[in-house]
């Protein structure tokens, strides 16, 4: 890595960690908690649906009560859409398309049980990304799964994937994720939204939206396309917390899922002493 990459990534890490560490402030209230922020909602053509693959229509309304149809793309996107029941099962991640008049649809498949949707993007005049969130029910017989234990590793087909990193209540902290696939170190993913991967992390309990940031892009000179991909991410509290890796490889793109519970900070050798009473684990 040259001087100019070099200094290019840590400037990248350094305005990630701080835009990481301003989403912890503010009450540590993670994102998709409301209907409505800022003056923007979220309004769906229905909020009760039935079973299987159905087309989900929806607006963003915007403060002047009109449904918004200008956007700044994020990670090359207008609006990430994010779907998953209450039991954390189902998680898919869409690319919905709009019209002209700021309809936009697109196609999910759905269980039976309550559903929780995401909606997040930059409204043009707005000081930055919004993350929406909205109840839906999905008729028929429900049958909740049960929270699938904390794992350091998930699989996806023939592919494995490490989580290296945890999360810490209030603090920035970086979590790498290392694809391999039959017991090989995958080397050639594909950008996918401008990144090597895209991970979304829901806090279990209220399905709190984390904002997640990828380390480094495709083409930078810097980034390597695997087998590890880096993010910073905060846990706005202690508790334990869902994440789901997209990654492109060979065309098709796959979810890991992962359990995670919050570690302690760590204490600084100058706080060692403090924390002694606590004894050992």
């Amino acid at each position: 890595m040259n001087n100019h990459a070099a200094h290019t990534a840590h400037t990248a890490h350094a305005a990630h960690a701080a835009h990481a560490a301003h989403a912890a402030h503010g009450g540590n209230r993670p994102g998709g908690l409301s209907v409505s922020e800022h003056g923007y909602s979220l309004d769906l053509d229905a909020p009760i649906l039935t079973a299987g693959t159905r087309t989900v229509g929806f607006r963003v309304i915007g403060p002047d009560g009109q449904a918004v149809t200008e956007f700044v793309p994020e990670h090359e996107k207008e609006l990430h859409f994010i779907a998953v029941r209450r039991d954390t099962a189902g998680f898919q991640h869409v690319h919905p398309v709009r019209d002209e008049k700021g309809t936009w649809t697109t196609d999910l498949a759905l269980e039976p049980g309550d559903w929780r949707f995401f909606a997040d993007f930059h409204p043009a005049g707005h000081d930055g990304t919004l993350t929406l969130g909205i109840d839906v029910a999905v008729a028929g017989p429900y049958d909740p799964r049960p929270l699938p234990e904390a794992t350091r590793t998930a699989r996806t087909g023939e592919y494995t994937v490490a989580l290296v990193g945890g999360l810490v209540p209030g603090e920035a902290s970086e979590l790498t994720l290392t694809v391999s696939r039959n017991g090989r170190a995958v080397t050639d993913l594909e950008p996918y939204l401008a990144a090597y991967g895209h991970l979304v992390a829901l806090r279990v309990g209220d399905l709190g939206y984390l904002h997640v940031h990828p380390e480094g892009e495709p083409g930078d000179g810097v980034t390597a396309p695997g087998p590890d991909i880096a993010f910073v991410a905060v846990a706005p509290s202690a508790g334990t917390y869902r994440l789901f890796l997209d990654f492109q490889h060979e065309g098709v793109v796959r979810t890991a899922e992962f359990t995670v519970r919050t570690t302690e900070p760590a204490a600084t050798p100058a706080h060692e002493d403090h924390h002694a009473h606590h004894g050992h684990h």
